[in-house]
């Protein structure tokens, strides 16, 4: 493999753009935090999705596609999981297995690769339990009252990663005061089961049913797949603190090791409308309520525009996810879909332009990849052929489909050839013309509002040679 790109990541380790250098250039070896399953994945989690889903594609492209592995978890054992399956009087193995197929639809409508590897916390019991007697056996760990907890106190940089002191993060943690604790910050890497809960007999002795703490599934899982060390562990900004600082801990004490992960991507985080997500606030948004139902500005949208949408800001920063964005990201698609439509299929193959290879070695730098395809569509509607075939092999490569932008276009245009629709819609902008010359102003507005409800689109404009005001129509698309 060889490329003449310099491809420099932010690492949140160093607060630092480096320079990447795989351990292994034949086995670039990523993790990123998945999800747990419990319910429909909302646009917060499916940031990361597609963020690391794009750095996934830049790596196979700069070093094949088989030289690349790319671990993401499900958690299938945690508290949320276990109260929604008793609300639903499901069992949780159907609660887990349901919502993972869910998740797994929504990623793929928004273009992302399945990973190379899906671990689930259930199947890798054994390695956390080993991970935990490594732990004690060290003295980085000990057992009290049926729980295993980190000892906090016994790592000497805890901390690094998130750059906080000690004392920053016992005030900003929501920390477990517990008697068995031998200090607050000490966390659960074992604990007791409730009944009705899931159990497995605990590590280091411990005889009564018990499940592992949420930091170290992760920490035995990429063990597992990616080895004591490896290249790039991702995830959201939320979660460098307590959740990746005590993978690290967990992860270097056990194996006695430098680093876990030499290079620690974090996306920021997303709001919706210019406010916090919350349900209290109606501003919930699942990817499932995006794609099927009209959630968000009384419509549903195609996963190539809530993909585009996601990466028109840099992954780094803060997004605010909005309609208006959405509009944005769905009105270029639609323009690019139909510059492309009379590309011939020769042309489909063309290689990834150097230009969006390096924006998107800048640091993930995806609103630079974005200009990259403004250009090409420019020389594309001047006559190049092959800036529109080098278009075309961008989106491909950006993970950006086009078949449902297409396919709604072909539906309008069916639409709108409908000989009732047009007589229907003719009849009603006759009644609203009438309407407008009687000054009924609120009937002629009550008839527009009706015509837009049914994604009817009208257009006045006035006829220069007349003077009147004449009224056209289109669908929206």
């Amino acid at each position: 493999m060889s490329f003449d790109h310099a491809f420099k990541l932010t690492n949140t380790l160093t607060r630092t753009k480096d320079v990447f250098v795989p351990e292994d250039r034949t086995n670039v070896r990523m993790y990123v935090c998945g999800p747990t399953v419990y319910d429909y994945a909302h646009i917060g989690n499916a940031r990361p999705v597609v963020v690391f889903d794009t750095l996934f594609r830049l790596l196979r492209h700069l070093y094949g596609a088989e030289h690349v592995t790319y671990v993401r978890n499900i958690t299938d054992v945690d508290d949320k999981i276990n109260a929604r399956a008793a609300a639903e009087g499901v069992s949780i193995g159907e609660l887990t297995e349901r919502t993972a197929a869910q998740y797994h639809a929504d990623m793929r409508a928004l273009g992302a690769l399945d990973p190379t590897i899906e671990p689930r916390a259930t199947e890798h019991i054994a390695e956390m339990k080993a991970m935990i007697e490594q732990l004690v056996a060290k003295g980085h760990a000990y057992v009290a009252e049926g729980h295993v907890l980190f000892d906090v106190g016994s790592m000497a940089d805890y901390g690094k990663l998130s750059g906080r002191s000690l004392e920053d993060m016992q005030a900003g943690a929501r920390v477990e005061v517990a008697p068995y604790k031998k200090d607050p910050m000490d966390f659960v890497l074992w604990k007791p089961s409730k009944e009705g809960e899931p159990g497995w007999p605990g590590p280091c002795g411990i005889e009564e049913p018990g499940r592992p703490g949420w930091h170290i599934e992760c920490s035995a899982m990429a063990r597992r797949h990616l080895g004591e060390t490896f290249d790039i562990h991702g995830g959201g900004a939320d979660l460098v603190f307590p959740h990746h600082e005590n993978e690290v801990a967990q992860s270097r004490c056990s194996h006695g090791t430098e680093v876990m992960a030499r290079y620690w991507l974090h996306n920021g985080f997303l709001q919706v409308e210019g406010e916090k997500m919350s349900k209290s606030l109606g501003n919930f948004i699942t990817v499932h309520d995006l794609l099927e139902t009209e959630k968000l500005g009384g419509r549903v949208w195609p996963g190539a525009a809530i993909r585009l949408a996601l990466l028109m800001t840099h992954y780094r920063q803060p997004l605010d996810f909005t309609e208006k964005s959405l509009s944005e990201a769905e009105g270029l698609l639609q323009k690019w879909d139909a510059l492309l439509a009379s590309m011939p299929a020769d042309k489909a193959d063309t290689k990834v332009p150097d230009a969006l290879v390096e924006a998107l070695c800048d640091d993930l730098n995806t609103p630079r990849a974005i200009a990259v395809l403004h250009g090409l569509a420019r020389e594309a509607r001047g006559g190049d052929t092959q800036a529109k075939a080098a278009l075309a092999a961008s989106l491909d490569f950006l993970g950006v489909d086009l078949t449902g932008i297409r396919a709604a276009a072909e539906e309008v245009t069916a639409r709108a050839a409908d000989p009732e629709l047009a007589a229907r819609v003719d009849g009603l902008i006759a009644e609203r013309n009438a309407a407008r010359a009687a000054k009924n102003w609120g009937e002629a507005d009550r008839i527009r509002d009706l015509l837009a409800a049914e994604g009817v689109v009208l257009k006045d404009a006035r006829n220069a040679d007349t003077g009147t005001v004449e009224t056209t129509w289109e669908l929206a698309r």
